[in-house]
């Protein structure tokens, strides 16, 4: 496939409104997730006349717009260097931020995997605020909210990197349906969260009071600045009467900020992230199993889903989501893969409406499937025995290994083993030589570390001890 095949960029990716933040220090870290490396960006190529692909295809590369590469010649700065360079909220120096700001420093490990898991969206927020004029620390808001986990959900019902609530995700037009949930929509989210911090901004004039509210409600905000008014007190955000919670919020985002502007006064070791896209988005793609998308882009299903964690059934359906989202190095494959497949072979689930009084264990046995994946892949609790109005069954023995897919409110980020080792690369090295030294596979090395063939000097390569 062609340059022409390539959709108009987009950065993730890769976390509340009221009950999801990075843990305190008295409170367990969140699930862990495995390093990610940045992958190199896609070399331009020529444009591939519409015409000569399938008919699937056609209307898909007649409307996607060319893909913006980077010049090599004039290397750009760091992504963690713009986002500093973006900072613009009043600083807060107090007590808690100080505590906050030394129990990072003290659990580098956590950090890490937060880090690593932002280099999936991190660009893409970066670069949604600095086209609103909006201060870059807002950026890090994710590692307060769900420690950049896509899929985290809380007591609240809040969901997503941004952790939306309900109520606030249909404010902002964020569809949630039986098929997709918007709130998890890496780019649909991000627009959603950042136009309520706006309005709140504009609000209570103030960017403390703005997090604050988003964290504890605007009308409790609200409520509190009338009583101290009242009292004849300051309003500010330190003098607010409010819960530990979001009395601890805004602190937290300081010490992230404290930390990114100088890790190395905190001993924290904050790996560099390319400055450019590291997503695109599919806006054109026809309805297929999810587990077959991920292969067609030669990703793991759990990479595709972290990119993708919007889809609650193992089928996508291209009606119902308004695009895909991929690695930038995976477009080409991707396309060239689904071109190779009848457009017959995607999908091996159908839409299925139980008759009245027909029970669970009757339709797993007509469709072969057991009935607890039944019910794991439509979202039904596995004690419950009520049966929906609607199910996706499978056509296909293939589609059963699908109830393996982390759908629903399952974390996506599994760990994938244990970290063993990680090797800095040297000058001379190569893939095959590292997968030799550590008794590995050069296809595990790239899967672990999100990478193509090409290393760089200094770059961190993570091996594994087992795979999970």
């Amino acid at each position: 496939m062609r340059r022409a095949l390539q959709g108009a960029l987009g950065a993730c990716a890769a976390a509340l409104l009221y009950a999801c933040a990075s843990p305190p220090p008295a409170e367990p870290q969140p699930q862990a997730a495995p390093p990610v490396a940045q992958a190199p960006a896609p070399q331009p190529a020529a444009a591939a006349p519409a015409a000569k692909l399938p008919p699937l295809l056609k209307k898909t590369v007649a409307e996607r717009a060319p893909i913006v590469t980077v010049d090599h010649t004039n290397p750009p700065e760091g992504l963690w260097q713009r986002v500093r360079k973006g900072f613009a909220m009043p600083e807060l120096d107090n007590a808690m931020v100080r505590s906050q700001t030394k129990w990072y420093a003290a659990h580098p490990d956590y950090l890490q995997r937060v880090f690593d898991r932002s280099k999936l969206y991190l660009y893409h927020i970066v670069d949604e605020l600095e086209r609103r004029g909006m201060p870059t620390e807002l950026a890090l808001l994710p590692m307060v909210e769900s420690a950049f986990n896509p899929m985290a959900y809380s007591r609240a019902h809040a969901s997503g990197l941004w952790q939306i609530i309900p109520g606030t995700g249909r404010r902002f037009e964020l569809e949630q349906n039986w098929w997709y949930d918007e709130r998890r929509d890496i780019v649909d989210s991000t627009t959603a969260a950042l136009s309520y911090l706006e309005k709140l901004r504009k609000r209570h004039g103030d960017w403390h009071l703005a997090l604050a509210s988003y964290n504890w409600g605007e009308n409790n905000v609200t409520r509190a600045i009338a009583r101290n008014r009242e009292a004849h007190k300051p309003t500010d955000y330190s003098h607010l009467r409010m819960p530990r919670e979001t009395r601890a919020y805004v602190p937290k985002l300081q010490a992230l900020k404290n930390i990114v502007r100088d890790p190395a006064r905190y001993g924290v070791d904050l790996d560099p992230i390319p400055n450019q896209p590291y997503f695109v988005r599919l806006s054109e793609t026809p309805d297929m199993d999810l587990r077959l998308a991920a292969e067609l882009a030669e990703m793991p299903v759990e990479e595709f889903v972290a990119l993708n964690p919007g889809f609650k059934r193992p089928l996508i359906r291209a009606s119902e989501a308004s695009r895909l989202v991929l690695p930038a190095e995976k477009l080409e494959v991707f396309y060239d893969n689904l071109a190779k497949r009848d457009a017959g072979s995607l999908v091996s689930w159908k839409v299925y409406h139980p008759r009245s009084g027909e029970k669970f264990d009757t339709i797993a046995r007509t469709f072969g499937v057991s009935v607890a994946e039944l019910k794991k892949v439509n979202g039904v609790p596995a004690r419950s025995a009520q049966v929906p109005k609607v199910l996706v069954v499978p056509t296909r023995s293939e589609a059963l290994g699908a109830a393996k897919l982390p759908i629903m409110y399952a974390p996506p980020i599994a760990a994938r083993g244990v970290l063993g080792v990680v090797h800095r690369v040297k000058p001379g090295d190569t893939l095959s030589g590292i997968a030799r030294r550590y008794k590995v596979s050069v296809g595990a090395v790239k899967r672990w570390n999100r990478i193509g063939d090409v290393l760089h000097v200094g770059q961190k390569i993570y091996i594994r001890k087992q795979l999970a």
